[in-house]
């Protein structure tokens, strides 16, 4: 693990790497860092950007940053302004690498087997269209996969000779039975002739959350000799990760979510033994080196001319702000100077949200979908039911299977408008279930609140307040 001294305010340390005086907002002024460790809870909230009475019980689906993390993306945009041809061509790439170097020692993997890329969702693509498929070649994935993943897979299907092999799950279910069902469906691929070329799997399941026993489902690819497509969206922040340890032929994860880094960054690990088959960058750009040529003859940055044609190829896949990755030193610095360290953030998260599932779940009689603790993602089920799923007990509220999808975003816009929050909606198994997140700002009284809401919103919709 990198130690505390190591992380030093990144917009303070910029001018050693040739940038002189950059701008931060002046309606964001620095302020000097606490001597130890804040409490976590509601007095994590002054480090935030939420409106006064905003609920932020939905961490899990785009994340946020604090304000001094904040005041490192605003130093940055600054200066990309101020001088843009020196700063992008010549000064980002160095911090590009410090940001990498950092995350590298983070995730425990070597520095030229980690790079960026936008979000979870474009690392997962990079993967696939890389990939050269032949007839009889397959995808295995289970049927929870995230969706634009699973749509990937089938554009895939669209345009290659590759079919997509989906492995129903149903949940509640145990470790065993998950890996026991991904094994069998895997042999059976091959057993009837076929080649699983690569299958894709989570860390932790958006809808419903759930963590997957991910470290074993890696172990049957290698097993089996298939690759193995890690979709760690709700990954880095979140779980504690050994990446060289853990040894996933493919591994993306969203910085955005829980590490604290503005939107969109995305930590992308590729092994060295698999850099061969990534060919390009989603869109192809300036990194790309075709086969019959054994060196780039143009370039549009100054790059460490020590970084491999990898590495290269994804420090510049067009012009857009990539400023949020340079701010990976000052979410970790955070991390540890304010928050007190990964392990204690896990800690609050993981048990705030699960004690909070479990006081929503009583305060409207119903249950918490159970699974491995180590996780900051919940799901409550609600008093409502799809009409023909099973008998609604006294209390529920009957949905109609074809109004759902209607009254979930009803539902959902309305929490965000009057009740100044956001909690994600599902139908899963003929249920409702509501998630919810646990987060360092959070209290429990913050989930009492969202009870009520959740409470008073199934009545509306048991009573048709929705149409």
């Amino acid at each position: 693990m990198v130690q505390v001294e190591d992380f030093d305010y990144l917009v303070k340390q910029v001018s050693q790497l040739e940038v002189s005086q950059l701008e931060v907002s002046q309606t964001e002024p620095e302020k000097p860092e606490p001597e130890k460790p804040e409490e976590l809870g509601h007095a994590m909230r002054k480090y935030f950007y939420f409106e006064k009475d905003w609920i932020n019980i939905n961490h899990g689906s785009f994340g946020t940053y604090p304000r001094p993390v904040g005041r490192a993306l605003q130093a940055f945009q600054a200066a990309s302004e101020k001088r843009p041809d020196e700063f992008i061509r010549t000064t980002y790439p160095a911090l590009l690498d410090r940001s990498r170097a950092l995350l590298a020692a983070y995730l425990n993997v070597p520095l030229p087997e980690l790079v960026f890329v936008a979000n979870a969702t474009t690392g997962v693509n990079t993967v696939l269209r890389s990939l050269v498929f032949k007839p009889g070649d397959s995808i295995v994935y289970f049927d929870f996969i995230y969706n634009a993943c699973k749509n990937s897979v089938e554009y895939i299907e669209e345009t290659t000779p590759a079919v997509g092999v989906k492995v129903p799950i149903k949940f509640p279910a145990s470790d065993d039975v998950i890996v026991d069902t991904f094994r069998a469906a895997i042999k059976k691929e091959q057993e009837s002739g076929g080649v699983v070329r690569v299958a894709i799997f989570d860390t932790v399941i958006s809808m419903p959350g759930l963590r997957l026993p991910f470290e074993r489902l890696v172990g049957v690819c290698k097993e089996l000799g298939v690759l193995s497509l890690v979709d760690g969206a709700h990954g880095v922040g979140h779980l504690r990760l050994d990446l060289g340890k853990l040894d996933a032929d493919f591994f993306v994860s969203n910085c955005h979510k829980w590490l604290y880094v503005p939107r969109g960054c995305a930590a992308f690990h590729v092994p060295l033994r698999n850099q061969h088959l990534i060919r390009s960058t989603l869109p192809t750009s300036h990194g790309y080196l075709p086969p019959t040529q054994a060196t780039r003859t143009s370039a549009v940055l100054h790059t460490n001319a020590s970084n491999s044609d990898f590495v290269t190829m994804f420090e510049f896949v067009g012009t857009v702000d990539n400023s949020p990755a340079l701010c990976i030193p000052a979410a970790l610095r955070f991390r540890e100077v304010v928050c007190g360290g990964e392990d204690r953030i896990m800690a609050y998260a993981q048990d705030i949200g699960y004690r909070g599932a479990q006081l929503i779940a009583q305060r409207l009689g119903t249950e918490v979908m159970e699974r491995d603790r180590e996780s900051c993602l919940w799901n409550v089920r609600l008093p409502l039911v799809v009409a023909g799923a099973r008998a609604a007990r006294e209390g529920e509220g009957v949905v109609e299977e074809e109004k759902a999808v209607r009254v979930r975003d009803w539902a959902m816009d309305v929490v965000n408008r009057e009740f100044n929050s956001a909690v994600p909606l599902m139908v899963y198994g003929g249920e409702w279930w509501a998630r919810v997140s646990g987060q360092v700002y959070l209290e429990m009284s913050d989930f009492e609140v969202i009870a009520g809401v959740l409470e008073a919103m199934c009545k509306r919709i048991a009573e048709g307040g929705y149409l």
